[in-house]
């Protein structure tokens, strides 16, 4: 436990499948901003796997947290052996394989996470890549992955892109809600139901 006036510390776990988007979008959360319409934007630097944990420090609610977030890729450590405070569960918006992949993501952290009776763990749902949706047989509109961040028991879900920006502050707001909460008595998960943002 963190020590009164100390950053208190948050281990987040990024789950989904290769090439959903997860590099790229820890990458954009250290330049959070969109880019004006018609804009170019210099190229992300993206992150290397072998500087994990990628840490960010941030001032929410008046406090002040240290997140240190974990992708599946981790060169150092398998990612069943972290003992995350969140985790997030993160998809390629044009690409339903990997929407259909979060359920066996889902029971993976009921089964290394969350093992005890009782024992809870907050999980959002993170849609990546939201400027690639196009109108197609195959498209992902937001009320279906509402729907299955629902049905996979996540307490929020969210969607953005990492290449243009559009929606990364949001969602990184809202990843900083969950975090937050973990630090509190109550805990971060809620007591059902999934918040779309």
């Amino acid at each position: 436990m963190d020590e009164p006036g100390e950053k208190a510390t948050v281990t987040i776990l990024l789950l989904g499948d290769p090439g959903c988007g997860k590099s790229t979008f820890l990458s954009r959360l250290k330049s959070p901003k969109a880019s004006p319409p018609g804009e170019t934007k210099e190229p992300l630097q993206l992150l290397h796997d072998s500087n994990q944990p990628f840490v960010y420090d941030i001032r929410f609610s008046k406090k002040s947290f240290r997140l240190e977030f974990y992708d599946t890729a981790n060169p150092n450590q398998h990612w069943t052996s972290l003992q995350p405070d969140v985790v997030l569960l993160a998809f390629d918006i044009s690409n339903r394989a990997t929407l259909d992949g979060l359920k066996g993501w889902r029971n993976d952290i009921t089964r290394y996470f969350q093992s005890g009776a009782g024992e809870r763990i907050p999980v959002m749902m993170i849609g990546l890549k939201r400027d690639l949706r196009e109108e197609n047989e195959s498209i992902i509109y937001p009320q279906e992955s509402y729907r299955i961040a629902q049905e996979l028991h996540c307490d929020r879900y969210a969607e953005c892109s990492a290449v243009t920006g559009e929606l990364v502050a949001e969602t990184f707001e809202d990843i900083a809600k969950v975090a937050a909460m973990t630090t509190t008595a109550q805990g971060g998960q809620s007591a059902g139901g999934c918040t779309i943002l």
